[in-house]
């Protein structure tokens, strides 16, 4: 076990993984490996759809396509360092460990706002229809794109610079199977009152505007969805907004769940908390943003019958 007194000389730490029970060790394995491989098919092959056909160059698949990206890197951030666990002794570098954190902070927050960027889009596509085109043009959208990227950033920012001042001196096992910010911070000797305040501003910041920002939008599209005579057209209103309801519902709740509470209180079941975010999100938002749109339908079929005749 390393020891310090310098947070610089700290060379390594080790990772405990989701569960220390041998007999779940290999069913674990095969069960991440699939969801990652599920992930990472499902999200390629969105991008690919999205980019190979015109007829989804509009703002709603930009945003989902940004989204499908964010959640392709997401999975490859954390996932392939978590199956290690489960084969071997998972040790990760302090450095290693710092890039991972960064990486997961500014993913994590930047799908916060591509998913507010995505609600605001089906307002705009509902309540405005005859402004959509200057409301979501492309510099708009490229703009939006810019503040989530920027966002990711400065907050990825913030968390790594404070916690590279501290101390890591009482051990370097990190309780968790990836480098998070509340196992960390369990294993400081140092104070980390500045840790804990700026945890709570970001995740406080990144969690209640968006969540803000999309409850007044669906707010709107709702008492404008209310107005529509025609069943039909109320129907295809719904359809068109519950898949990204039901995304946003699961993500920021399990993220709310896991960060609006005090850093000393993680145990193993926040470990498990945190797969819902991590690890089933980016697999299941390919699946919720396609299985009922008949635009994603049409364009598999155009795509898979280029390929058969070509």
């Amino acid at each position: 076990m390393t020891k310090s007194n310098d947070s610089s000389t700290v060379k390594e730490f080790i990772l405990l993984g989701l569960t220390q029970q041998p007999e779940l060790q290999l069913p674990l394995f095969f069960l991440f490996l699939g969801i990652y491989v599920v992930s990472m098919v499902a999200s390629l092959g969105l991008i690919v759809l999205i980019v190979s056909n015109p007829h989804l160059h509009t703002p709603m698949y930009y945003f989902l396509f940004i989204l499908s990206l964010i959640d392709l890197c997401y999975s490859s951030v954390i996932t392939p360092k978590m199956l290690v666990s489960f084969v071997k002794q998972n040790i990760i570098s302090y450095t290693e460990c710092m890039t991972q954190l960064f990486f997961f902070c500014f993913f994590v927050i930047g799908e916060c706002y591509i998913l507010t960027a995505m609600a605001y889009d089906r307002y705009a596509a509902i309540c405005k229809p005859l402004l959509y085109q200057v409301t979501m043009s492309r510099h708009v959208c490229l703009l939006m794109t810019v503040g989530v990227y920027v966002m990711g950033f400065v907050g990825g920012m913030a968390h790594i610079v404070c916690m590279l001042r501290l101390t890591f001196c009482d051990g370097n096992i990190i309780n968790h199977y990836m480098c998070d910010i509340p196992p960390l911070l369990k294993l400081s000797c140092t104070s980390t009152s500045i840790n804990e305040l700026m945890l709570f501003i970001v995740v406080s910041v990144n969690v209640t505007v968006p969540c803000m920002a999309i409850f007044v939008s669906y707010t709107l599209i709702l008492s404008n969805i209310l107005s529509i005579h025609s069943a039909e057209g109320r129907s295809k209103a719904f359809s068109t907004c519950g898949s990204h309801v039901i995304a946003v519902s699961f993500f920021f709740g399990a993220l709310a769940f896991m960060y609006l509470k005090p850093s000393n209180a993680f145990g193993d079941d926040d470990k498990v908390s945190t797969i819902f975010y991590t690890i089933m999100g980016p697999m299941l938002n390919p699946f919720i943003y396609s299985i009922r749109n008949k635009d994603v339908h049409v364009a598999l079929r155009k795509t898979l019958n280029k390929r058969m005749f070509s």
